[in-house]
This record gives structure tokens, C-alpha cells and sequence, in this order.
């Protein structure tokens, strides 16, 4: 019996409203879509649990500019990781990311937990 699928959620706030954004295993990271956070943020995690010496969970955080898709935060978090006993901010942390030209702060954190459905042991 093979282990329950996980899911990365991660706790998006901006402009005073919060929103959980979920990411499944992908096996490419090329096919993973943005969220849209408000006008000037987009989102993205690719969550890779396979092959091993890929196995990594990476946020990106993009400035919606005129121009295009900017990038201005991402962060690469070990797969699985690290045990974050009695923490607030799962295993990201509370991250802050400034956007300085529409001067926007979005902040997120995230936690791996089972997919939705499946058991808990």
C-alpha cells in the first residue's frame, strides 16, 4: 500500500485578505500554473517528491508588471522537511515579500500536510 499523497498549502496574505493556495507532486515543474494574488502578485509552489535527487519544494513569488512577469522572491525548501515541531509558520517560516514600484507587501507561509481525503495516521 503505497503512502498517502501530500499537498504543500501555503497561507497567502495580501491587502488585508488571506487565502490558502495548494500545490500537488508534479512531475514536471514547467506545467505549473501562477496565482493570481490581488493585481500585483503572482504565486507559484512546484512541489517535486520524485526523483529524489529532485525532490524539493520551491515558492516564487512574481510582480504582475506591465512589461511582463517579474520575478522577486523564490525559495527552495527541502523535500521532505525538516520537522517543525509547535511551529506557527510551518516549514517556510513567515516570509515577507516587497513588490517597490506599486509599494505591495504579500507575506505566505506553508505547511505539507495529507491530501484532502486521505487518512490520517
Amino acid at each position: 500500500m503505497s503512502a498517502p499523497a501530500e499537498t504543500v498549502g501555503c497561507h497567502v496574505t495580501y491587502g488585508g485578505a488571506s487565502r490558502l493556495v495548494e500545490a500537488r507532486p508534479v512531475a514536471s515543474p514547467y506545467s505549473v500554473p501562477v496565482t493570481e494574488i490581488g493585481s500585483y502578485f503572482l504565486f507559484r509552489i512546484v512541489f517535486q517528491n520524485e526523483p529524489a535527487e529532485l525532490a524539493a519544494i520551491k515558492v516564487y513569488v512574481l510582480a504582475a508588471r506591465d512589461n511582463g512577469p517579474t520575478p522577486i522572491h523564490q525559495a527552495t525548501h527541502p523535500y521532505p522537511p525538516p520537522a517543525a515541531k509547535h511551529s506557527l509558520y510551518g516549514f517556510t517560516g513567515l516570509n515577507h515579500v516587497y513588490e517597490s514600484l506599486r509599494d505591495g507587501e504579500l507575506q505566505y507561509w506553508c505547511g505539507l500536510s495529507p491530501a484532502a481525503g486521505a487518512e490520517e495516521s
